[in-house]
């Protein structure tokens, strides 16, 4: 099947089968004239790195409804965007994207730029982030390749590199499907197709418009494409966090601006250390005058490692940020687990 057959065959699947996304403007609008708000797009799209669509929904309605605009967002303190990004992990996308949205207000006018050169300049702009944008927002004729994508190439060309080296070569064959056509509604069937379809496990091959042009289904074994590499296993590393509470307030700290969870709120811990800290580490590291009870421990995955967190709780005072229990929502997600488990 020619690439030009494939095309029109994934486009009026995708005319018939686009899911309805808050951030989406679907392909029967499109046709009517309506264009996508790039700054709800590129929102999305930040957003969806790293996440799934029903995870990131409620996050993207938070923010459009508190933050309308680039302008709005751009304004906003630090703190208050990354207690609104919290639960949505790695958070240097959300020091992204304050950096990106004061880009756009200050030297561009509140507008976004609409070329995927331009984009790439925009901090937290990579390659993706500024194809998908290009493409979906201004209909440039850009190859958008997340893992979708590559998933869905993989499979309709058998290719038998090994990720992660083969996503020069996925590049490669998605180009061959991008045209000045409906670029932006080609980008989203794409992605659709892999969400809903060409599924990672039990892809549903009876469903999909293009099964029969599919080398790796007329193989009979879809869902072993993309091959993968075994994946190294991640190092561990072991803390403790410190619940101290003061009737129904628990103490916080601000993390530094820069590293892992930077400027974001947290537990007071000791150091994260390859080996659990030592009696010396813990009382270092403990706030003043506090009886620390053991509660348990949590286990958190990071990109990189691994990591085995002690909670130690006491009732106290102290110089820190104040937050009610209730209020715990806007930590990270690991020091959520570990303060639930200290205040047990």
């Amino acid at each position: 099947m020619t690439p030009a057959a494939v095309r029109a065959r994934l486009l009026d699947w995708y005319d018939a089968h686009a899911r309805r996304l808050p951030w989406r403007v679907g392909p029967a609008e499109r046709a009517a004239g309506m264009r996508p708000d790039p700054y709800r797009v590129w929102l999305s799209e930040v957003m969806l790195q790293q996440t799934t669509v029903p995870h990131a929904t409620p996050y993207f309605l938070k923010f459009t409804a508190r933050w309308p605009t680039v302008c709005d967002l751009a304004a906003e303190d630090d703190g208050e965007v990354m207690a609104a990004w919290a639960g949505l992990g790695y958070y240097a996308r959300a020091r992204n994207l304050l950096a990106c949205a004061r880009a756009v207000a200050g030297e561009h006018g509140g507008v976004f730029p609409d070329t995927e050169a331009e984009l790439r300049a925009l901090p937290g702009f990579g390659p993706y982030t500024a194809a998908a944008v290009a493409a979906i927002a201004f209909d440039r004729a850009a190859n958008v390749v997340d893992g979708n994508v590559e998933r869905v190439m993989a499979r309709l060309f058998a290719v038998e590199t090994l990720l992660p080296a083969a996503k020069p070569e996925l590049t490669v064959l998605a180009a061959r499907f991008v045209t000045s056509e409906r670029p932006g509604d080609w980008a989203q069937a794409l992605m659709d197709l892999g969400a809903t379809v060409c599924r990672p496990k039990a892809p549903l091959c009876l469903a999909c418009p293009i099964s029969d042009a599919c080398a790796a289904s007329t193989r009979g074994a879809p869902e072993t494409f993309p091959r993968k590499a075994a994946r190294a296993e991640r190092p561990r590393r072991h803390g403790v966090a410190f619940v101290l509470t003061r009737g129904e307030k628990v103490a916080l700290v601000r993390r530094p601006p820069k590293g892992l969870l930077g400027g974001m709120l947290a537990l007071p811990t000791t150091g994260w250390t390859v080996s659990p800290p030592g009696e010396a580490e813990i009382a270092a590291a403990a706030p003043d005058g506090a009886a620390w009870r053991e509660a348990g421990e949590v286990e958190h995955v990071f990109t990189h490692f691994a990591l085995t967190l002690k909670v130690l709780s006491a009732e106290g005072d102290g110089p820190f940020e104040w937050r009610a229990k209730a209020d715990l929502y806007v930590l990270p997600s690991v020091f959520l687990k570990a303060a639930r488990k200290g205040l047990l």
